[in-house]
């Protein structure tokens, strides 16, 4: 039953990678959609493409952090399925409503959620989970700050360059911001399920000699941190994002790309720009931030430069209420989820 349950986690973990490919896309290619710089098909491939190529950059910083989201010796593998459960159901009613909420915080609610249901608060690492959850509002935050000053540096670079001519070199711009910010995409989002899988194989052989777990499910350490994981892991998770990415999220890009402020190709730059500089930032420390709020509180402050007026900030504040909400629904539901595997006898 545990090998069962173990390939239905990896499973559902790669679906989770998929959607979140088409839930977030909107991340990475709402600006240089709503500049019209490239058409949606265009843009999707190239971002699922840069989603890809993420992993010859980035270290498994992520994966060692939602790994250890809580006590892999304490937990068992119906918690993780149950989380992962969870987080593919709050990812298709948020997808569903057009609304860019965190698949990030998603997955790491419902890993907690059903950690505590199962074995209570001690399970969970709490300095992690506060880490995470500070950039909720830590990672708009930098973002906007970040765009605005990036945005008032380009504008000084710029000032006395013909107008006409800087919005050609502005769109060819956008084609490196976006693929940056694509790249940060991949190597935050993607490592995040790599590190459910992970989590996985450990509780799988938790209670096994280290020398006898075979090649397809070593996971090398050091220093107490996963340093290398499996090859098919890597390959799958990446897949399955840039392969969601292809799909697109349209309803989400309508909402990224025109309803919180409008755009031009130089303020996608900006945007763009400033996103991949907070991304890779905290990927080099480990911290899994969302790739949504940060290209949302980004386009905030691409707007401030006009005027505070000329952020829609209804929306933005509907978008608050959603990330506030992400982690404890998902724990929620989660927790529920587990419940109900404890009364049919799953457990």
């Amino acid at each position: 039953m545990n090998l069962t349950l173990l390939i239905a986690i990896i499973i559902l973990a790669f679906i989770f990678d998929f959607i979140n490919g088409f839930h977030d896309a909107a991340n990475s290619i709402a600006t240089v959609v709503s500049t019209k710089v490239l058409t949606p098909m265009q843009a999707v491939i190239w971002a699922a493409f840069f989603n890809f190529a993420a992993y010859a950059i980035f270290e498994l910083h992520i994966v060692d952090t939602i790994a250890k989201v809580v006590d892999t010796q304490a937990i068992n593998l119906q918690v993780i399925l149950a989380g992962v459960i969870a987080a593919i159901i709050w990812n298709l009613i948020t997808w569903y409503l057009g609304i860019p909420s965190s698949s990030s915080h998603t997955l790491v609610g419902g890993f907690a959620g059903a950690a505590i249901a199962y074995s209570g608060w001690g399970v969970v690492h709490g300095d992690k989970i506060i880490k995470i959850a500070a950039f909720i509002f830590l990672a708009p935050l930098i973002g906007m700050l970040l765009s605005y000053l990036l945005s008032i540096a380009l504008l000084w670079i710029f000032k006395s360059f013909n107008p006409f001519r800087l919005k050609r070199w502005f769109k060819t711009g956008q084609l490196l911001s976006s693929a940056l910010f694509s790249l940060g995409h991949g190597g935050n989002d993607a490592q995040k399920v790599m590190g459910i899988i992970s989590a996985s194989l450990m509780v799988y052989f938790k209670n096994v000699n280290p020398a006898s777990i075979p090649n397809w499910a070593h996971i090398t350490f050091v220093e107490g941190k996963i340093h290398a994981i499996p090859l098919w892991i890597v390959y799958g998770c990446y897949t399955a994002i840039s392969a969601g990415t292809l799909i697109g999220g349209w309803r989400i890009i309508r909402t990224m790309g025109g309803k919180i402020t409008k755009l031009t190709p130089f303020e996608g730059v900006a945007a763009e720009g400033a996103g991949a500089i907070l991304l890779f930032g905290t990927e080099a420390f480990g911290i899994p931030v969302s790739t949504t709020h940060t290209i949302t509180g980004a386009i905030m402050g691409v707007g401030l430069t006009k005027r505070v007026s000329a952020v829609r900030w209804g929306v933005t504040v509907n978008l608050l209420y959603a990330w506030i909400l992400t982690i404890p629904v998902s724990m929620a539901l989660a927790a529920i989820i587990f419940w109900i595997f404890k009364l049919l006898n799953l457990t």
